[in-house]
């Protein structure tokens, strides 16, 4: 049974992968349709968000652009078609990499890259883009229960060369890997509460925030590069690096969470700049709160 699904889902994804364009967008927008205006699921969240970043924006405004938000989100899903027939030989088809220099210069130094980013675009692609290329790539990520789903799920990805790790005890997988040359992915836009998170604000307002990136940074002395990644008009995969990012050195709690708040605006400025692009869907704004 479990071939039989592996095989249905391999042949599907071909026909969507080969297929025109106009049709996988056709459908990433049912999917939001269902999602957002039939079924409805976190429709309140996405509005509420949006008024918490942007409170002057109408009501009509905010559910436009929280439709967008979900298109986007709905053809990500469809795109995942990408993963198992993306080559050395393909790929550039599909992405647009820009100011790649910065990251090599920081990889040059021998101690690896941390790259702080979001939930914009197509964050998964863009791993799998940025492998293709020849980057060592790590992404910290949760494993599912079913060991077969496992095994298709990151086999997928792994054959493309990114490395998964979980997020459990993942610190010294993390800094073996640094010290080996690698690009860990880090994105840094959900809500965290304490003991791990800090209080940070995001769009001005309250939330909660890892500090895991501020303080891993200060024990690699890896570089910290901003990153992200858009779908442009032409339905490429756009990954852009910014600059890298200024760290406390000093290992105190204060430090980390000036960091880390440093991070958030840095992420903040992405959002405004793509803000049909980010996954509104997420409760980003929880209170932060010490027990």
């Amino acid at each position: 049974m479990q071939t039989l699904i592996g095989w249905l889902g391999l042949g599907i994804s071909f026909l969507l992968f080969r297929g025109p364009a106009h049709i996988r967008r056709a459908l990433g927008n049912f999917l939001a349709f269902l999602w957002f205006d039939l079924l409805r699921i976190r429709r309140g969240v996405v509005l509420e968000n949006l008024h918490i970043a942007f409170p002057d924006m109408s009501l009509r405004d905010r559910v436009s652009l929280g439709r967008k938000s979900l298109q986007n989100l709905g053809l990500n899903l469809i795109e995942y078609c990408y993963l198992p027939w993306l080559s050395r030989e393909n790929f550039s088809d599909y992405f647009e990499f820009q100011n790649l220099p910065l990251l090599d210069a920081a990889l040059s130094r021998g101690k690896g890259v941390l790259v702080l980013t979001l939930h914009l675009g197509h964050g998964d692609l863009a791993c799998a883009g940025l492998s293709l290329k020849g980057y060592p790539m790590i992404m910290v990520s949760k494993f599912f229960k079913l060991k077969w789903l496992n095994t298709m799920w990151f086999g997928m990805r792994e054959r493309l060369g990114t490395r998964f790790i979980a997020p459990r005890d993942s610190s010294y997988a993390l800094l073996r890997g640094l010290k080996g040359g690698a690009a860990v992915i880090i994105p840094l836009d959900q809500f965290t509460g304490p003991p791990i998170g800090v209080r940070t604000t995001f769009f001005g307002v309250e939330t909660g925030t890892a500090a895991g990136l501020a303080v891993m940074a200060d024990r690699s002395g890896a570089a910290v590069v901003s990153a992200y990644t858009y779908r442009n008009e032409q339905g490429r995969h756009v990954v852009h690096f910014v600059r890298e990012m200024p760290v406390a050195t000093s290992r105190n709690a204060e430090s980390a969470r000036q960091t880390t708040q440093g991070f958030n605006d840095e992420l903040e400025s992405f959002v405004r700049l793509h803000p049909d692009q980010w996954m509104w869907i997420h409760r980003r704004w929880k209170k932060f709160v010490v027990t």
